[in-house]
Formats: C-alpha cells, structure tokens, sequence
C-alpha cells in the first residue's frame, strides 16, 4: 500500500509537470490553450498533495484540535489553495509555485527510485563497502541541493506576485473578489511559516516604499503608501495557527 501511494504520489507531480509545461508553453508563446491542462496541473497538485495530508495527519477527527493542526500544516494549506485555483477560473500564474515543487519532488523520485531499476550503482568507497549511487544520480542530488534554496526564494516572491494580479483582476472585475481575499489569508499564514516568505516580503516592502517616495510623485503617494502599509502591518499581526513542521510535499 505505501509503495502504491508512493508512486500515486510521484504521479500527481508528473501530471503536474507535464500538463502544467503544455499550459504555460502556450501562455508564454501568446497561443490560445484548452483550460483543461490547466485543471490537469492542479488535479495532479490534488493527487499529491491528498495524499501527503493523509499520511501526516491520518484519519480526519471531528474535533478542533485535529482542524487546528491540520490548518497549520503547509501541505494542507497549499492543497486547500489547489482546491481553490482548480474550481476557479484560471489564472495561469498561480500554477508556477506547484510547478516549481512539482519539478523538485519529480527529480528526487527519479533519482531514488527511478534510477536504481535502470542504472548500475557506482563502485564502493572502500573495498568491501556498500556500493554508491550511479555518477548521474550523484549529480542530479548535487543540483537539487544546490538550487533548492533560490528555487523556494523564487516561488515566495512568485506568490506575492500572484497576489498582486489577483487583487488588480478584482479591481478589474477580471476575477472574481473572493481570490485576493482567499490568497490574502494563505500569504498571512505563509508569512509566519516561511522564512523565505518573510524575505520576500521585505524586499518587496522596500521597493515599493522607494518608488512611493520618488521625487518626481506627489507626497500623497508616499502618504498613502504608508497607511496602506500601516494596514498590512496591523492585519499581519493579527494571531495565526502555529505551524508545524515546515515541508512542501
């Protein structure tokens, strides 16, 4: 049964993978693509995601303290916002953060067990020792290991950026006004469960108060940017579930 979730797992993020590749392709090219690799993407997010929740947290208990601890749970928190996007009307860059996790969890399962069955392990350190994995999957644990740190720094920044188009589209009526209130709550958790959230959002912070300061605009910018932050500042201090261990299955 764990060798069968294993490999349903791995399947959710290939479906990933592979349906969220066609759909972007298409948007980065400007070429019209069916919504359905769209729904593909997240479903295989679901796949992957339902299954990680289930094996941490078990058999759902109707009582808070289970609903407590399952809310602070970044593998809920991002499968409850998979749910959203894939009953929602497509946006297409809200796909990238699962992509990105996708593409990292596909590289691990291939290298530890994909590889194994079809590459011979490398020779022994010392005689008589156990023998080491094939050159190539020495290199590819290499590249995860080294690109992990900048792919997660890119995926917070990505998800401000979200925030942002999902906020104008409701301003613009391009999507619907529940989405920037939606992910403003997922962010507000992120906030306090993500270091590289945290970062983010300084950075962002400051590049919006330097160009809301800009000598060429009026002070009302500024002055406005500053109670719009003053907002931000007193809603995000406001409590949120402790998280548990930090992991993005």
């Amino acid at each position: 049964m764990a060798a069968t979730q294993h490999y349903l797992w791995a399947g959710g993020h290939f479906l990933l993978l592979l349906s969220g590749f066609r759909y972007l392709l298409a948007w980065i090219m400007f070429k019209s693509v069916s919504s359905w690799w769209y729904k593909a993407s997240f479903l295989g997010a679901l796949m992957s995601y339902f299954i990680v929740c289930q094996k941490a947290l078990g058999t759902p208990q109707p009582n808070a303290a289970y609903v407590r601890k399952a809310l602070a749970d970044e593998n809920v928190q991002y499968f409850l916002v998979a749910i959203f996007w894939w009953t929602s009307r497509p946006v297409t860059i809200a796909l990238l953060p699962y992509f990105v996790f996708s593409l990292f969890h596909a590289l691990t399962f291939t290298r530890t067990t994909l590889m194994p069955q079809f590459l011979p392990p490398g020779p022994p350190l010392a005689a008589g020792g156990p023998p080491q994995p094939h050159p190539l999957a020495k290199k590819l644990h290499l590249w995860v290991k080294a690109n992990y740190d900048t792919a997660m720094r890119i995926v917070a920044i990505t998800e401000l950026v979200i925030f942002a188009r999902v906020l104008f589209g409701a301003i613009l009526l391009r999507n619907s006004l529940m989405m920037p209130l939606v992910y403003a709550n997922f962010l507000h958790q992120r906030y306090f469960h993500s270091q590289f959230t945290r970062d983010a959002v300084t950075i962002a912070d400051k590049r919006i108060t330097d160009l809301s300061n800009y000598p060429s605009l009026p002070p009302a910018v500024g002055q406005g940017w500053m109670r719009v932050r003053e907002l931000i500042v007193r809603w995000g201090g406001s409590a949120v579930i402790e998280p548990a261990a930090a992991r993005r299955d």
